[in-house]
């Protein structure tokens, strides 16, 4: 018997029941909690009550504030559990299963991963950019400054809004200075560097003649600056006194895979499909390369002029590609959300993983863009259902968007993007090997059997051709990323795992109806589902609930 608690036999028992959950005490009371509308009444509550009251005008992560609202999180999750969805439609049943993950999350943060006890990276408060899936990767706290959102110069009502993101970094890093007690040495130690990256953010702010020249704004950054440093400091002078282990453990990884992020498997599940998918990737690797070695090799872009004419016509190819071959409905506003992330030109020595690559054939890496085509999505086509319409909470969307980012790019390639280019099929597998090292090295680390460094030893060493060996600021950014969020790691795999199998049972329903395989018809829906774990949107497309179901059987 499977030692992990499972979460879809859970679901399946709330969703398939023929009764109530919660026996009421007349069938009228009890019919007021069957309705869809109800659940909907309900994710407001709960997403209200989810964002922290205030304190000295900071979110408040205080232990005793957290006592405080236990109950009032308990009342929720029983109001959740009351409602019986038998009679419910697949989507709306899918929607029921999302709040529940996402209680599952504030369950779990609270309990086993306190960020705001445990990762000084969680109180970093500017970002300059936006993420590239619906939220930003890993916990954040609930104030930040999206410095990315604004524009210079500031109309009344942004510099209203600006100076109130500002007032919020003080109260929140003097805060951190009494929350932050957890004793997990490598989060500690790691989570320096995006304080000290916030204190140079702020640096450049206060030079900014938009800044400088108001009184007030200038001020206030000075201010949030001032307390940044102070916090950096602190953050120093403690590391010394932490010893213990940053990674939550096998039992505790896997339960948050199955019961948060919707994933149906457990963590040895997914160190033997992240050895596997190195394996398989590595040699087919092996097999292009000696397929292609009487071609020349690829020719990297060396100058301004080569970089831009090279991204020019790979976006215009992919774009093409899409439409051309029927693989997704392109939107009007696919090109310009690709447009904005071409990249740029990068000298040879200075030149990163996904630059190297980039500066080859653009394609593979512009394949994984398929990400920004989804938040233009998000963006102009809201969805109908509320509770998908934003990013789901806790990076819960990291199977579906990491996953389908990286999965097509392999589709991509096996439907013909590279039929002009044959050598660019080996970048896509080094791509999907480097993905493999890194989720499996952060495998290990989160059951505390490696540090974060031998985590990046094994990603580093198992990355095709060096290339993960050129720059160390990304290795160490995506390890500590990964110890920061269990899941996310091996989600790109996972994801891509999870899709595939999606995709398996569409196609085969549909061969044994006697109909083609289309893949924009498996692409429209899929986008048309939202950005929900890859298992949901998989029941949604077969009807079937044996999606819910784990494939690799746990022993």
């Amino acid at each position: 018997m499977n030692k992990y608690v499972i979460i879809l036999l859970t679901c399946i028992f709330f969703i398939g029941c023929t009764e109530p959950n919660t026996k009421k005490a007349d069938t009228q009371a009890a019919s007021e909690t069957n309705q869809y509308k109800d659940l909907v009444l309900l994710f407001r509550d709960w997403r209200q009550f989810e964002n922290p009251p205030l304190f000295e005008g900071a979110p408040d992560y205080r232990q005793q504030t957290f006592d405080k609202r236990r109950p009032e999180f308990q009342a929720l999750r029983n109001r959740l559990q009351q409602i019986d969805t038998a009679s419910w439609s697949i989507p709306q049943q899918a929607d029921w299963m999302i709040v529940w993950a996402e209680m599952n999350g504030y369950d779990f943060n609270e309990r086993i991963l306190k960020p705001w006890q445990r990762d000084p990276a969680f109180y970093k408060s500017v970002w300059t950019a936006r993420s590239d899936v619906p939220a930003h990767e890993g916990p954040t706290n609930h104030g930040t400054m999206e410095l990315w959102t604004y524009q210079f110069p500031l109309t009344v009502e942004e510099k209203t809004r600006l100076e109130a993101d500002l007032e919020r970094i003080p109260a929140l890093n003097r805060q951190a200075q009494t929350n932050l007690v957890g004793n997990a040495k490598e989060l500690w130690v790691a989570g320096i560097r995006d304080i000290e990256e916030q204190s140079e953010v702020l640096s450049s702010l206060a030079d900014d003649p938009h800044i400088s020249e108001d009184p007030e704004l200038s001020r206030l950054v000075a201010e949030a600056k001032t307390t940044t440093d102070e916090l950096v400091s602190w953050l120093q002078a403690e590391a010394g006194n932490k010893t213990g282990p940053s990674g939550i453990g096998k039992e505790n990884y896997s339960w948050y895979l199955q019961n948060v992020h919707l994933v149906p498997l457990s963590w040895e599940d997914e160190v033997m499909l992240l050895k596997r998918e190195l394996a398989r990737a590595w040699t087919a690797l092996k097999f292009e390369e000696h397929k292609n070695r009487d071609l020349a090799d690829l020719e990297d872009a060396n100058s301004v002029e080569a970089y831009n004419v090279m991204a020019d016509r790979a976006a215009n190819s992919l774009i093409s590609f899409l439409q051309d071959q029927q693989i997704v409905t392109v939107k009007p506003y696919f090109e310009p959300a690709l447009r904005e992330h071409l990249g740029s030109y990068i000298p040879r020595e200075k030149r990163n993983f996904f630059v190297i690559g980039e500066h080859l054939d653009p394609r593979p890496l512009y394949s994984h863009f398929y990400h920004w085509f989804e938040l233009a999505r998000m963006d102009t086509e809201p969805h109908q259902s509320e509770i998908r319409r934003g990013p789901l909470l806790y990076n819960i969307f990291d199977s579906r968007n990491e996953g389908t980012a990286t999965a097509v790019e392999e589709m991509f390639l096996q439907a013909g993007l590279y039929e002009d280019s044959p050598r660019s099929r080996e970048i896509v597998y080094i791509m999907i090997a480097q993905r493999a090292a890194r989720g499996l090295g952060s495998l290990y680390a989160h059951a505390n059997l490696m540090s974060m460094e031998e985590a990046g030893g094994i990603h580093s060493e198992y990355t095709p051709r060096g290339w993960m060996k050129t720059e160390k600021e990304l290795l160490l950014f995506e390890q500590h990323l990964y110890m920061r969020q269990p899941g996310y790691g091996s989600s790109y795999i996972s994801g891509k795992y999870l899709l595939e199998n999606a995709l398996a049972d569409y196609a085969l329903l549909l061969e044994n109806e006697g109909e083609t395989f289309v893949p924009k018809n498996f692409f429209d829906q899929l986008n048309k589902i939202g950005n929900i774990p890859v298992r949901l949107a998989h029941w949604e497309m077969t009807g079937s609930k044996k999606a819910l179901t784990p494939i690799i059987s746990q022993k």
